[in-house]
């Protein structure tokens, strides 16, 4: 992976790329003051450097009958490198998980862990989470509305 070092353009490309990934490289060109050959140089230029991961669609939870999102902050036996790291690959494999951070402090991991019901989760709870090797507690907090969710990271597309 090459490093770009990044100018106003690329920042506004990226910006405007993580608000529309559909958006048109024509459109994204004339919103960037480019045309569309080095837009689209630069966009492949950000993506071999690891600036875009990948494009994907935000899709309605609830509307394809996961009704519910679950926190969990998960407490395990041993912090042993190869025990975190045996963690994540579970974590990986489990489909209701849809985030796993590593923390610092209190607890070793954060999961943001979708289910269609209370009894869904209870059941990935007690038959996956709780169960697996090395995992010696879990809190869970059932979140009752989101309020606010953007996605990346606000990019100032005005600094130099």
């Amino acid at each position: 992976m090459r490093r770009v070092k990044l100018d106003r353009t690329d920042r506004h490309i990226l910006s405007d790329l993580q608000t529309n990934g559909r958006m048109t490289n024509v459109e994204l060109a004339r919103r960037a003051g480019l045309s569309p050959p080095p837009c689209l140089r630069r966009i492949r230029a950000l993506e071999e450097a690891g600036y875009i991961r990948g494009y994907h669609a935000e899709v309605n939870a609830a509307a394809l009958g996961f009704g519910i999102t679950v926190f969990a902050q998960v407490g395990l036996n041993s912090q042993a490198e190869a025990d975190l790291k045996a963690f994540e690959e579970l974590a990986e494999a489990w489909p209701e998980v849809r985030e796993c951070h590593m923390l610092a402090g209190e607890m070793d991991f954060m999961l943001k862990i979708v289910a269609e019901d209370w009894d869904a989760y209870q059941r990935f709870l007690t038959s996956r989470l709780v169960a697996a090797p090395n995992v010696a507690h879990v809190k869970s907090a059932l979140a009752i509305r989101a309020s606010k969710w953007l996605p990346g990271v606000p990019i100032d597309s005005q600094q130099p």
